[in-house]
């Protein structure tokens, strides 16, 4: 199954697609689809989940490679030009490499299984300014982590230098208002602002390649 690591000798693939909620679960099927018959039989693909927005408006796949190499070999194949005419009727939205700068708590247990809810939060940066995003997320998480619900929040940076992404994983999303609400939260919901733009949602797993 997925595992998310600092430690993990991999690159992460993150692409998301914007749906209406009718058409969320045709996409999902669609990916499963592609996966199964062409994806996971590529050299160096290590595993991926699926994730459906519960507002159903989202699709992610966090997806991890050996290396950047492996995956730009297969982005620049038949194969995947070929999944991309599958899924062409829907709106890919972001498509970035990321690799894993800060996992809490330490002794989490960072494994991505099917039925786990978690948020998914994207933020766009300049690439001048992806590394304050960094240090300030890294800054404010042990507040975040004060949450009694709130299991592990993982922030990636992209290659590239244009995004950052954190991936919280929850026992229960019935009480994540309170990160929002809540004064003794007031820094984590202002500390990217003037530096970059935030957009999440709150999603299911639904799929993972491997399976437990």
């Amino acid at each position: 199954m997925p595992i998310i690591s600092k430690t993990n000798d991999v690159v992460t693939v993150i692409f998301s697609f914007a749906v209406e909620p009718e058409q969320q679960q045709e996409l999902i099927d669609r990916m499963i689809d592609a996966l199964e018959t062409t994806t996971r039989h590529q050299p160096g693909f290590v595993c991926a989940s699926f994730h459906k927005s519960l507002d159903g408006v989202r699709v992610f796949n966090y997806a991890q490679w050996r290396t950047q190499a492996d995956y730009e070999t297969f982005a620049q194949s038949a194969q995947d030009r070929a999944i991309a005419t599958q899924l062409s009727q829907f709106q890919l939205r972001d498509s970035h490499i990321y690799e894993v700068v800060i996992s809490k708590p330490d002794d989490a247990d960072l494994r991505i299984r099917k039925g786990d809810r978690i948020h998914f939060a994207e933020f766009r940066v300049k690439p001048e300014n992806q590394q304050r995003l960094i240090d300030l997320e890294r800054e404010n998480v042990e507040i975040a982590l004060q949450h009694p619900d709130l299991m592990s929040a993982n922030f990636h940076r992209s290659l590239d230098g244009t995004r950052t992404a954190n991936y919280g994983q929850w026992r229960s999303l019935d009480n994540f208002d309170a990160l929002l609400k809540e004064p003794k939260y007031e820094s984590v919901r202002e500390y990217w602002k003037g530096l970059a733009e935030n957009e999440f949602h709150l999603y299911e797993v639904v799929y993972t390649e491997p399976s437990e």
